[in-house]
């Protein structure tokens, strides 16, 4: 609905939603478009962050990067390589976004997903300073809104929407979505 032309994303973990928006922002816009993603990756992962034993459901995407590319499709080497097509366009961060987005200059960002992190802190952490780089019109998406085993979530959520002037609301009870 938005139709963004610049989108923002924590929590790229193997870049499949950040191949699927550059596909669609290439689409609509060609090459006037630019997405920034920021993740972990492989570096410093902490358990809590990223489940250390996650098996791809499909057994061959597993074949493909151990055996084919070599590759660790947790890394940000694997990202930017689903990515290529599209490396003009493009900016990949490692990092922690508790130490990272407090050094990002980034203005006007018409969208924003989040699903980084799922503690208190982090959520709001992330809330606070995409609040700072979204447009005037932009949009927040956060995933992963009433996961029951990430109750910091909701929590951080709730509490940034009741403090803050945008409109919010809950998208078949996974997604928070709120707008500036």
């Amino acid at each position: 609905k938005t139709n963004p032309k610049s989108f923002f994303e924590i929590g790229v973990f193997h870049g499949v939603t950040a191949r699927n928006v550059c596909d669609l922002m290439y689409k609509n816009h060609k090459s006037d478009f630019k997405y920034i993603g920021i993740d972990l990756f492989d570096q410093n992962v902490r358990d809590d962050e990223i489940a250390p034993n996650f098996k791809f459901n499909n057994p061959l995407k597993t074949f493909y990067y151990k055996y084919i590319k070599r590759q660790n499709p947790y890394s940000a080497l694997a990202v930017e390589d689903l990515l290529k097509k599209y490396r003009q366009n493009v900016e990949i961060i490692t990092g922690n976004t508790n130490e990272e987005l407090k050094n990002l200059n980034l203005n006007n960002i018409e969208y924003i997903f989040i699903d980084g992190g799922h503690d208190f802190e982090t959520v709001k952490n992330d809330l606070y300073f995409c609040s700072k780089f979204i447009k005037n019109g932009g949009t927040i998406l956060c995933d992963d809104y009433d996961l029951s085993q990430a109750p910091g979530v909701k929590k951080a959520i709730d509490e940034f929407a009741s403090k803050n002037e945008c409109k919010f609301s809950i998208i078949e009870k996974r997604f928070a979505k709120l707008e500036f």
